[in-house]
């Protein structure tokens, strides 16, 4: 058997848990792996077989997106080139973990094609949604990278073909400590937003890990780490709490160590809004932004200082593979 398996590459949250779950895939098939969006701070082992741009996203300074740059950087003419040219008919099942390249190839050539990612989740009904679900946003996530079908994760089996989150090994090996640090991850800001914001904690150090700094560097109270995945699991074992934005690795891996956690969802951002819901839901502190009244929102939490109910997710990266094989292996051709 032959499989192609397409992977998000803007940020470590694909690339993290397709780490997980190769090995497992490789033992049962041929696998050629297409990555796009190459924004990413993982160390990736496995030999790449397609490298594409894909249709990444770029971090701003005020709590979203860039959009512009976003913008500016997108060849579209090249985009379409790479749809056309991926011979996904070559392959006995098409797999994509949110990888657009992956998905409309597929839909272009009329071959089955796989979803495997924790977006997926979004679709389907019995996933915590807000009671207002804004269009647009439901639209492009539904739409940014097709699939016939999907298996997803989220942080609890909400519905069917839902695993819990794929954890990496080397946060299962941990040990977790509270050194009384708090850990920042929440790349949509400015350093000297967050430090303006911080420094309003003198008490307390903050551990920030920062998409816009190349140098470590420290203001006060607060240090400022360029991102760094083995210096980051370093301090996640070891803090207190974590503030984070809305997705869904970040938070997962720090329900799993059952540390203190409050999230920031991106503006404009569907599937961080839908994740704040659900992790709400799990008693967990959602701070709207960093304007306004965040600074009074992240001082209860401090003062709250609660740490959460560990959960504890099954290693079951074994086990969605031989899920998604034995489902969707040999899927013939759409018409």
């Amino acid at each position: 058997m032959k499989i192609l398996y397409g992977i998000q590459g803007t940020g470590n949250g694909h690339l993290s848990r397709a780490i997980e779950l190769i090995p497992h895939l490789q033992k049962e098939a041929e696998v050629d792996i297409l990555i796009s969006g190459l924004h990413h701070d993982l160390e990736f082992n496995h030999p790449i077989r397609y490298k594409k741009q894909g249709l990444g996203f770029f971090f701003g300074k005020n709590g979203g997106i860039d959009i512009w740059k976003t913008i500016r950087k997108f060849n579209v003419i090249r985009f379409i080139k790479d749809i056309r040219s991926l011979p996904v008919d070559e392959y006995d099942l098409v797999i994509s973990d949110f990888e657009p390249v992956t998905s409309w190839a597929c839909k272009l050539k009329k071959v089955f094609c796989l979803g495997l990612s924790h977006q997926s989740a979004m679709l389907n009904s019995r996933t915590p949604m807000p009671a207002k679900i804004e269009f647009l946003g439901y639209q492009v996530l539904k739409n940014y990278a097709p699939c016939n079908h999907n298996v997803s994760f989220h942080f609890k089996e909400y519905g069917h073909n839902m695993f819990t989150p794929v954890i990496r090994r080397e946060i299962r090996l941990l040990e977790p400590e509270n050194h009384g640090y708090y850990l920042v991850y929440l790349p949509a800001y400015s350093d000297e937003r967050l430090i303006s914001v911080l420094s309003h904690f003198p008490n307390y150090k903050w551990v920030v890990f920062s998409k816009h700094s190349k140098n470590k560097y420290r203001s006060e109270n607060v240090e400022i780490n360029p991102v760094n995945g083995e210096a980051f699991i370093r301090s996640l074992k070891d803090c207190a709490g974590v503030l984070c934005g809305a997705g869904f690795e970040t938070p997962a891996e720090s329900l799993y160590l059952g540390k203190m956690l409050a999230v920031i969802p991106m503006k404009n951002q569907f599937e961080q809004v839908c994740n704040a819901h659900a992790l709400k839901e799990l008693g967990i502190p959602v701070i709207a932004d960093l304007e306004d009244d965040g600074p009074v929102k992240i001082k209860e939490w401090i003062d709250g200082g609660r740490a959460i109910e560990k959960l504890n997710y099954p290693d079951n990266a074994r086990s969605v593979i031989e899920f998604l094989l034995q489902h969707y292996a040999g899927q013939e051709k759409v018409e």
